[in-house]
This record gives C-alpha cells, sequence and structure tokens, in this order.
C-alpha cells in the first residue's frame, strides 16, 4: 500500500515538473493580457511595423516616427 502512494506520489510529480512547474488552471484567466513594466517595453522594441512608404518591415526601435505615420528610413520619411 506505501509502495503504491510513492509510485503515484513519483509519477505525479514527473508530470508536474513535465508541464513546466505549474498546474493547469481550470476556468481561471487568460493569458492573452497586456504586459505591464520591462515586458512592454521589450515587446514594443521588438515589435516589426511597416513603412508606410516602401512597405518594408523594421522594427519599432529603429523606426522613424512622425505625425503617427511609422517610416523605416530617412528616405523614405523625406527627411
Amino acid at each position: 500500500m506505501l509502495l503504491k502512494l510513492i509510485l503515484f506520489g513519483v509519477i505525479f510529480y514527473a508530470v508536474y515538473k513535465l508541464m513546466g512547474g505549474k498546474l493547469p488552471e481550470i476556468g481561471g484567466k487568460k493569458k492573452d493580457t497586456i504586459p505591464k513594466g520591462e515586458d512592454k517595453k521589450k515587446i514594443e522594441e521588438d515589435t516589426l511595423v511597416e513603412c508606410e512608404k516602401c512597405g518594408t518591415y523594421v522594427t519599432y526601435k529603429e523606426s522613424i516616427i512622425i505625425k503617427g505615420k511609422v517610416y523605416c528610413s530617412k528616405e523614405c520619411a523625406g527627411l
């Protein structure tokens, strides 16, 4: 009896670790929420945006924004 209980515990622990150490949420919050703080900043810098003039994709960090429009370079922005 004790051996079965120990074996069940070991199997449960192995499954728990395979799932990343987190138990599944049943009817809980969805993870599609807007990140806050540093995570939001990282996503904004790594997000690809399309140039208004030529259609080239560049990262948000490297883009040039003039009057709410996104450009990939000074040539496309007309500077």
